[in-house]
Parts: C-alpha cells; sequence; structure tokens
C-alpha cells in the first residue's frame, strides 16, 4: 500500500548539492520507502511532541522520515550525511 510521499524542501536542496549518482540513489529509496516504510526503519527516535520518527540509514546518508498513518503520508523530514548528528 503506497503511502504520498512529501519530502521537505531542504532535503530538496540537499539533494542538489550532490553527485546524480548519489541523487539517483537517494530518490529511489525514497520511493522505496514510500511503498513500505516500516521495511526502511532501521530506528526510531522521538520528535519534541513525542511523535516517533524513523531513520534509515542508506550508504553514507541518513534518512529521517515520519509515517503518517491517519493520512497516508510519508513525510521525508530530512537527509543528510550518516556520520553528521543532525537535531
Amino acid at each position: 500500500m503506497n503511502y504520498r510521499l512529501l519530502i521537505d524542501y531542504e532535503v530538496i536542496e540537499f539533494l542538489e548539492t550532490l553527485s546524480r549518482k548519489d541523487q539517483r540513489l537517494l530518490r529511489n529509496r525514497f520511493v522505496a520507502i514510500q511503498g513500505f516504510p516500516s521495511r526502511y526503519s532501521d530506528y526510531t527516535e522521538s520528535d519534541s511532541t513525542g511523535r516517533p520518527v524513523e531513520i534509515h540509514i542508506c550508504g553514507k546518508y541518513a534518512i529521517k522520515f515520519w509515517i503518517d498513518h491517519s493520512d497516508r503520508h510519508l513525510k521525508i523530514l530530512d537527509a543528510h550525511f550518516a556520520d553528521q548528528s543532525r537535531a
């Protein structure tokens, strides 16, 4: 069951700084997560409201996403190099 894929604008800006190969890698992974979000949760942390945010490691990148089950949205909140901590 697919979710509607929503991507934060800052993630788009980050993608633009990457090589075409890495852009494709992450875009393809976003689509894969969209189809089966629970398969791509490597670990979970809570946001400031206590809502669970899933983290997926894709090569050298970390992808943060939120599964909004009620609206059937998959929200990509952040993508960054996995070795860099982000709040």
